[in-house]
């Protein structure tokens, strides 16, 4: 058979043949040796498991069992470090510091009051009220340096950052949102766009009403006689003079506050905001009236 015979008999038998793939290709015979059960370590017919008990039966001691002592996580007195850690409540922190810059950036407008919701707008801070945060936690970084004059209203201030604030004739006030609440101040439009009504907030619960009743937290639920003497106290323990704020050019925006069940600062509970016509749905009803106002 010549060489031209052998070439063609070869190209017609790869025409013939299926492509190469991994569904039809398979190891040389011989290639593989199927490995057989051993004998056991040391030439018996244990296999690795032993003589009698435990190890042969597999019926291992569960853990912590101390063969019928009095065991560890007993005999050690028990301290609850932990307890209660997932309703603890987390307020993310933010810096004088932050909000000087915040505001040297123009993304705070310092002739309006400020909140929750324009503090998220800006960007630069955020909060996740379903991981149990319930709002902002002002810090003292850049006290030393913080001198804007500002109306802000925050959920927990130390008593240094509060002078600081006064200080530069500015007013803080320290308020309580539910989860809710906090979810409508994270993102306005997406609520507003629901056509929903504005729901009231929620009151404080009983282990921190407390703090938001007291003058010197300057709690939104003090009196406000009381939080003025505060206010001159803590000047005198600071050593610095209060500023007059009635004959302030911004008098009236220092002493804009929200109602204990308002949410968004102008915007009463019960209301509709109507994105699309943009006017305000406001209810007429006494019974919705009285129910929003209560």
């Amino acid at each position: 058979m010549g060489s031209r015979q052998i070439t063609e008999k070869s190209l017609s038998m790869i025409r013939s043949l299926p492509r190469i793939s991994l569904g039809n290709i398979r190891d040389n015979p011989g290639s593989k040796i199927t490995q057989k059960r051993g004998r056991g370590q040391h030439g018996g017919d244990k296999h690795g498991a032993g003589n009698k008990g435990s190890g042969q039966r597999q019926n291992y001691m569960r853990l912590g069992y101390e063969t019928g002592n009095n065991p560890f996580y007993l005999r050690i007195p028990h301290e609850p470090y932990y307890k209660g850690h997932h309703h603890r409540r987390q307020y993310p922190p933010l810096s004088l510091l932050e909000l000087q810059s915040l505001i040297d950036k123009d993304r705070l407008d310092v002739t309006k009051p400020i909140d929750i919701a324009s503090i998220i707008k800006s960007g630069l801070y955020n909060m996740f009220p379903d991981q149990k945060q319930f709002g902002i936690h002002l810090t003292d970084e850049g006290l030393d340096i913080f001198t804007a004059k500002i109306n802000i209203e925050v959920q927990w201030a130390s008593e240094q950052v509060i002078a600081a604030i006064e200080k530069n004739g500015g007013v803080i006030t320290t308020a309580y949102y539910d989860p809710h609440s906090l979810f409508l101040l994270k993102n306005p439009k997406k609520f507003f766009e629901s056509g929903q009504a504005i729901p009231r907030r929620m009151i404080p619960p009983p282990d921190v009403i407390e703090y938001y009743t007291n003058p010197k937290t300057r709690g939104y639920l003090a009196d406000p006689e009381k939080i003025s003497h505060e206010r001159l106290k803590l000047a005198q323990k600071y050593g610095y003079k209060l500023p007059d704020l009635e004959n302030d050019a911004c008098y009236n925006m220092l002493i804009e506050r929200k109602d204990p069940r308002q949410i968004f600062f102008g915007l009463e509970p019960g209301w509709v905001i109507n994105l699309k016509d943009k006017c305000i749905l406001k209810p007429r009803d006494e019974e919705l009236l009285r129910f929003y106002s209560s």
